[in-house]
C-alpha cells in the first residue's frame, strides 16, 4: 500500500499574518498567524486574542498572490467557531411535515396479523384537506420570512450604497494605490485623523464629517499604509477596493 500523499505546502504563510475569506463566524478579529500543519489540519493563532485553533485542510483553499493590503487565505466553506472547534456553518432548513393521517395509516396493522395493512386509495376528507392547506401555508410563510430576514442586512447595504447622496462622492476616485498623500490630494485634509494598531496591522481613519464618511487606510507600517475603503457615519462600507477589503471593513470596529 502506498504512503499517504504529502499535504500542499503552506510555507508562504510562515512568519506572515493573514486574513481568512470568508471570515470565521463567531470570531471578531480576522487576523491570524500560521503555526504548523499536519496532513489533515493546520494550526493558526489569532494575533489579537492569542487563541489557537485547528482548521481541517479540506476547508483551506488558495492563498492570494499578493499581500497588498494583507495576505488572504481562501476558505472553500463558510466556517464557524463553536466551543473552540471549527465546523462548517449549517444554515437552517425547515422541512415540510407529512400530511395528517399518513403515519397512522402506514403504521396500522390488521387485527391479529403481524404485517402492515396495505394502503390503497388513501383519501382525505374536507377537514383534513383544510388542515393540510393551513400547515402548508404556515410553512411557506415561515420560509419566506426566514429568507427575508437572512438577506435583510445585504439589502440594507445595497440600498445604502445605492442611495448614498452625500455632498461629495470623491471617494469613488480612490484606489489601492492611494496613500495618505494621494487621499489628501483628491479629498483635501481630513477633519479628524485617528490611528489604530491591531496586532501587526496599522489602520488610519481619515474623517470627513461634513461629507458624512470616513476613509480607511491600512498597512504594516506608517509608510506602507494605502486605501482599502470608505465607511459612512454608521461605519458601514459604502466603497471598497475589492471583496476582501469589504470583508475587513465589516469586521473593523469604529475608532
Amino acid at each position: 500500500m502506498g504512503s499517504a500523499p504529502n499535504p500542499p505546502s503552506l510555507d508562504q504563510l510562515v512568519g506572515r499574518t493573514f486574513a481568512f475569506y470568508p471570515a470565521l463566524l463567531g470570531v471578531v478579529h480576522n487576523e491570524w498567524r500560521f503555526e504548523k500543519a499536519t496532513w489533515s489540519e493546520i494550526l493558526v493563532t489569532n494575533t489579537q486574542t492569542g487563541s489557537e485553533i485547528w482548521i481541517p485542510r479540506r476547508f483551506v483553499g488558495e492563498v492570494s498572490r499578493t499581500d497588498d493590503p494583507i495576505l488572504i487565505v481562501g476558505l472553500n466553506r463558510e466556517l464557524e467557531l463553536k466551543s473552540g472547534m471549527v465546523v462548517a456553518h449549517q444554515r437552517r432548513v425547515i422541512s415540510m411535515p407529512g400530511g395528517p393521517g399518513v403515519t397512522a395509516a402506514t403504521s396500522t396493522t390488521a387485527p391479529g396479523l403481524g404485517e402492515p395493512r396495505p394502503v390503497s386509495g388513501l383519501r382525505l376528507d374536507k377537514s383534513d384537506r383544510r388542515v393540510v392547506g393551513l400547515i402548508a401555508g404556515v410553512v411557506v410563510a415561515g420560509l419566506v420570512l426566514g429568507l427575508l430576514v437572512l438577506n435583510s442586512s445585504r439589502i440594507r447595504e445595497v440600498r445604502q450604497r445605492a442611495t448614498f447622496t452625500g455632498s461629495d462622492r470623491s471617494f469613488d476616485n480612490l484606489s489601492s494605490h492611494d496613500d495618505y498623500l494621494g487621499v489628501t490630494q483628491k479629498l483635501g485634509q481630513p477633519t479628524t485623523d485617528h490611528p489604530q494598531e491591531t496586532g501587526t496591522i496599522l489602520y488610519r481613519a481619515l474623517g470627513y464629517p461634513e461629507r458624512k464618511y470616513t476613509v480607511i487606510l491600512m498597512g504594516r507600517d506608517q509608510g506602507s499604509m494605502v486605501y482599502i475603503g470608505t465607511v459612512d457615519q454608521d461605519w458601514r462600507p459604502i466603497h471598497f477596493v475589492n471583496e476582501h477589503t469589504a470583508s475587513l471593513l465589516r469586521t473593523l470596529k469604529p475608532f
